[in-house]
This record gives structure tokens, C-alpha cells and sequence, in this order.
């Protein structure tokens, strides 16, 4: 077993779904059953547009023959292991290159860097993690409050570790992973509800709306800022008793169970669509979407 990278495209040729299975190509079989059992983190390259650099983690919990697709191989993600950064990580940081172990011996980036699937060492690993999560971020919790739920808290939060391990089993934690989740969807939606339109920061500073799962976690759904919508109180309470869900376009369905419609219609916004994040690959995945219909939603 052994960390790996992964390099995946938002506009990817492949029949990827990183939270779910990565496609990929026999030559790079032997490299990815290496990875079995371990870590890996999602990698989109430089001449991707608007790119994310590191963006994401996961756990490789089997490698199939795919189905459908002669010669091609599907590296299965265990379920619950994906997790998108915090913030993205750039090829080269503040400090030079992040990947180090991608120089040759003349300190030269080497052919490596082509390599769809890669090893990766644990101190490249550790660095990539540590500027992921940032400790700088004020919605990470204290290490010492892991395992002790009190809601969010708007404290820093330092930390260190000398092992990966030690990593990897703080981002197992699922507050360590509800407040993660939190920031990155408050961040895609701009912390404005995508029900109501509403912007609302209290005293503190802090943004009135909650970071909801679409599939929730109970159910396999993933960490994944696609699997999530920025809620205020009452639309977050009503999307999870399936008293409101969304089309795949977005619109704001109503559930015939509502008592009071008429109020309802006039607490979503004026376009009666959830209000999309800004980038494409952050909108709410018809995947999810579709769940909740079938699950959730009180037709």
C-alpha cells in the first residue's frame, strides 16, 4: 500500500465520479493496486482553466475491470472517504513546487509530472494535507475537541502532527468533516441561502445558513461540494422532511403536504430556482438531486 495522486479534469474524457470510481487506462494498473487500501489526492492539472490544483482526497477501496469499457480498469473509492480540501492547492506554492518528490536530480521538474497516476512520498503527502486543510482556518476545530460536539466554532485552529497516520485519522472525525464540508459549500454559494436568496451574517461575523447534504451522510452521501446546498434554518428543516427539492434544472419543488403553500411560494426567491454556485462544477449533481426526489421529497 502505498499514497498516490490521481490526476482527474472537470472536463475529463474518462467516466470519473471522484467520490465514487476513477477511470483509467491498463498501463497504469499496477500503479493504482498499489494505492489499494490507502490515500490518494485528486490532481487537476495546470492547463485546466480556472484550475483546483490538489483538490480532494479519498480512500482506494478496490480495483475491477470496468464493465463496460475494454482495457480499462475502475479504482472504486470507499465510501465516506472522499473529502474536497479546504483550499485547493497550488502546483507551485509559496514555497516552490509542493510535490517535490516530482524533481529530478538537477532540481528540474521531471516526466513524472505527466503521469495520470502516481506515487506519491508521505512528506509530499503530509505537505499537500496540511495546506489542504490549512490550519489557519477559522471553521477547523482544535484537536483537542475531537469526539466533544458543541456546534461550530469560530476559533482558529493550529494544529500539528508527526505522522500521516495522525492525518489521516483527524480528518476521519465527522466534525472535523461536517465543518470542512460547511466551508467549502458556504464558500461556493457565497454564504447566501439558495432557497431564499438571503445573505445574512449575525454579530459575529458568521453567516447565517448551513452547509446541507443532498444524499445525507447516513445514506453514502459524500463529502463532496457537489452533494451540498448552502440552507438557512427553515429551508434547511423543510429540505430534509422533504417538504421542499429541487429539479435537476434547479427548480424549487413544493410538496403538496405543505399546509400553507402560498407562504412558502413567497419565501423562495423571485426566480423560483435555487440560486447555483458560480462555478459549474460546484452546481448540485443530478445524482443527488434525483435521490432526494426518491427519498426525500414528499411528492
Amino acid at each position: 500500500m502505498g499514497f498516490g495522486v490521481f490526476i482527474h479534469r472537470s472536463d475529463s474524457i474518462y467516466d470519473d465520479s471522484p467520490a465514487e470510481r476513477y477511470q483509467f487506462p491498463g498501463q497504469y494498473l499496477r500503479r493504482v493496486e498499489a494505492c489499494v487500501g490507502d490515500w490518494i489526492i485528486y490532481y487537476e492539472p495546470s492547463k485546466v482553466d480556472d484550475t483546483r490544483g490538489y483538490f480532494a482526497l479519498a480512500k482506494v477501496q478496490q480495483v475491477i475491470p470496468d464493465p463496460v469499457a475494454s482495457g480499462m480498469y475502475l479504482a472504486l473509492i470507499e465510501p465516506g472517504s472522499y473529502l474536497d480540501f479546504a483550499n485547493p492547492v497550488p502546483f507551485n506554492g509559496m514555497d516552490g513546487l509542493v510535490e517535490r518528490g516530482l524533481l529530478n536530480d538537477q532540481g528540474r521538474i521531471s516526466g513524472r509530472a505527466q503521469s495520470a497516476v502516481r506515487s506519491i512520498s508521505p512528506s509530499d503527502f503530509n505537505r499537500i494535507l496540511d495546506l489542504g486543510l490549512d490550519a489557519r482556518e477559522p471553521l477547523l476545530p482544535r484537536v483537542d475537541e475531537i469526539g466533544i460536539s458543541s456546534g461550530f466554532q469560530d476559533e482558529e485552529a493550529p494544529f500539528r502532527f508527526e505522522h500521516s497516520r495522525d492525518r489521516i485519522s483527524y480528518i476521519g472525525s465527522r466534525i472535523v468533516r461536517d465543518r470542512i464540508f460547511r466551508r467549502i459549500v458556504l464558500r461556493a454559494y457565497d454564504e447566501r441561502c439558495a432557497i431564499t436568496g438571503l445573505k445574512l451574517i449575525n454579530g459575529g461575523g458568521r453567516a447565517e445558513v448551513a452547509a446541507a447534504h443532498i444524499r445525507p451522510v447516513e445514506a453514502n452521501g459524500p463529502d463532496v461540494v457537489n452533494n451540498g446546498l448552502a440552507l438557512s434554518g427553515t429551508a434547511h428543516w423543510m429540505f430534509d422532511r422533504g417538504l421542499i427539492s429541487l429539479a435537476d434544472d434547479l427548480e424549487i419543488l413544493i410538496s403538496r403536504q405543505v399546509n400553507d403553500r402560498e407562504s412558502v411560494q413567497g419565501f423562495v426567491n423571485k426566480t423560483r430556482r435555487a440560486l447555483p454556485p458560480r462555478r459549474e462544477l460546484e452546481r448540485p449533481h443530478p445524482h443527488f438531486l434525483q435521490w432526494h426526489r426518491e427519498n426525500r421529497f414528499k411528492r
